[in-house]
């Protein structure tokens, strides 16, 4: 039977593939958006620098810049060199889909990809013209040059497809991921990171897990996410092979605008294993792109019903406005 050996929580945000002298471009962007996440409530930009007085100026400098994207990168090095050691043979990732492939016409809140491969295809010149400012400079830290194929692990999707259909969660099921615009997209860069910058591009075979993290009207509850967590782990270790499984979860902390005490208070909970305080997190709480917490709660509670221990890798509150608009990182592993 299959075992996990190893789970993974990391952030997968654009500010960890910039140089820290260029977050700048994020933050302009920052200073033009008129709907910041906070606490449940929106914020235009002049609103969220007065309610978050006296700001944090002080952790936006070059100085402070350098030395908060320097710890992300030690700790991507340290998950990449456990999972080095740990030699997984398959891998299941859960991440979230931010509209790279899915639209309007089809938001699935669960869906297990059962193809036998991952295309990872770089964005048009055109796509990237696009983007808003800061994202095209961080897709070398989610795509290869010239992209790239990872192999998908059909026989466990398959298994989990049905397994957790049995345990009453209506999954969806793909084997091929849509276009977009009539043009291949390839795996979004909630995966594409972690294929890069922790398995360096060299995956064991592995089965993507999208949660709708953030697309309204269908977003699991925080409730459901922890049930997930339960069912999944059950649904991997019932797979007939003989394999070592890592599990991921990629995504967060709180973001775009950085709430320390909410980030502490969940990474917390996580370490004590205390699902109860998990549950009791306001839904309002995960608005915007902290929805990708969402992500971690499954990982979690899954790591803990196999008594598995929690290691805090790091934490880096890296800012790039004085109204604390950035993104919180947190690198995490349970063995």
């Amino acid at each position: 039977m299959a075992r996990i050996v190893l789970g993974i929580g990391s952030s997968h945000g654009p500010m960890l593939s910039t140089p820290p002298d260029m977050w700048h471009l994020r933050g302009e962007a920052d200073r033009k958006n008129q709907r910041h996440f906070y606490r449940g409530e929106a914020y235009d930009f002049p609103k969220l620098l007065a309610a978050r007085q006296p700001g944090f100026a002080s952790a936006i400098t070059p100085e402070e810049r350098k030395k908060r994207y320097d710890a992300c990168q030690s700790a991507l090095d340290k998950l990449a060199a456990k999972f080095a050691e740990v030699k997984p043979d398959v891998t299941v990732i859960i991440g979230n889909d931010q509209r790279e492939l899915f639209t309007d016409e089809n938001t699935p809140a669960f869906l297990v990809f059962a193809g036998s491969k991952i295309e990872n295809i770089p964005e048009t010149e055109e796509a990237k013209a696009k983007m808003p400012p800061g994202i095209a400079i961080a897709e070398i830290g989610h795509c290869p040059p010239g992209g790239a194929v990872y192999d998908g692990q059909q026989d466990l999707a398959v298994h989990l497809v049905k397994s957790l259909i049995d345990q009453e969660f209506d999954v969806s099921e793909s084997s091929k991921l849509p276009k977009v615009n009539g043009h291949e997209h390839g795996i979004p860069h909630a995966f594409g990171f972690l294929f890069r910058r922790i398995m360096r591009d060299a995956p064991p075979p592995t089965v993507p897990m999208f949660l709708n993290a953030g697309i309204p009207n269908n977003r699991p509850k925080i409730a459901r996410c922890l049930k997930f967590g339960r069912a999944l782990m059950k649904a991997i270790e019932s797979w007939k092979e003989d394999a070592k499984v890592a599990v991921f979860a990629s995504g967060g902390l709180t973001h775009f605008v950085i709430d320390e005490e909410l980030d502490q208070r969940i990474l917390k909970a996580m370490q004590t294993r205390d699902e109860e305080a998990l549950a009791a997190i306001p839904e309002t709480y995960l608005l915007g792109n902290t929805c990708e917490i969402r992500n971690w709660m499954p990982l979690s509670v899954g790591m803990d019903s196999l008594e598995k221990k929690m290691h805090l890798v790091d934490y880096v509150a890296c800012y790039r406005t004085e109204a604390g608009t950035g993104s919180a990182m947190g690198f995490v592993y349970w063995q």
